[in-house]
C-alpha cells in the first residue's frame, strides 16, 4: 500500500511580505535568473503562469537533487491572502510520488515575512523522500530572500 503524508515547514525571511510575495509570483521570470544554479528555465505552457489552471514546464539545473524536469499546474492562487497551491502533473518527481501538491503562503512577521510551505503526497516508491523536496524549497526561499536583499 502506498504511503500518503504531509510535510510542513516555516521559514522566516528579512524581505517585506509584499516584495517576497511578488518575487514568488514572478518566479517564472525571476528564478532562472536569480537561482540559475537550480533552475535552467521555466516556460508557461498554459495560462499566464499565475492564475489557476496555468501550467509551467520547469527544467532544473545541477542544484536540483533528484528532479531535472517538472510540469506544475497552479491549482489555486490568492494574491490578497498571498497563497498559492500547485500540483506536479508530469516529470521526474512522479517517479517517486504518485501525487504531489505544494502550498505556499507568505505572511508579515515584524519587518520581514513568514513563508510557510506545505506538501501533500502519495509515495510511488519506498525510496521517495519528501524531505529532499522540503529542504530544496527552504533553500530556495532563503536564496530568494538574499536576492531581494541585494536588489
Amino acid at each position: 500500500m502506498a504511503a500518503t503524508g504531509k510535510l510542513e515547514v516555516e521559514v522566516e525571511v528579512k524581505s517585506h511580505v509584499d516584495k517576497f510575495w511578488e518575487t514568488i509570483r514572478d518566479s517564472t521570470i525571476i528564478f532562472p535568473k536569480a537561482l540559475s544554479h537550480d533552475y535552467k528555465s521555466i516556460e508557461i505552457l498554459e495560462g499566464d503562469g499565475k492564475a489557476p489552471g496555468s501550467v509551467r514546464h520547469i527544467i532544473y539545473a545541477e542544484g536540483s537533487p533528484i528532479v531535472k524536469v517538472s510540469k506544475e499546474r497552479i491549482e489555486a492562487a490568492d494574491d490578497a491572502k498571498r497563497t498559492v497551491t500547485y500540483s506536479v502533473i508530469d516529470g521526474d518527481l512522479l517517479k517517486y510520488f504518485k501525487s504531489f501538491k505544494g502550498h505556499i503562503s507568505v505572511t508579515p512577521k515584524g519587518e520581514g515575512s513568514l513563508v510557510k510551505w506545505a506538501s501533500e503526497y502519495e509515495k510511488a516508491s519506498e525510496e521517495a523522500d519528501p524531505h529532499v523536496i522540503k529542504d530544496f524549497a527552504v533553500k530556495n526561499f532563503k536564496e530568494v530572500d538574499d536576492y531581494i536583499q541585494k536588489a
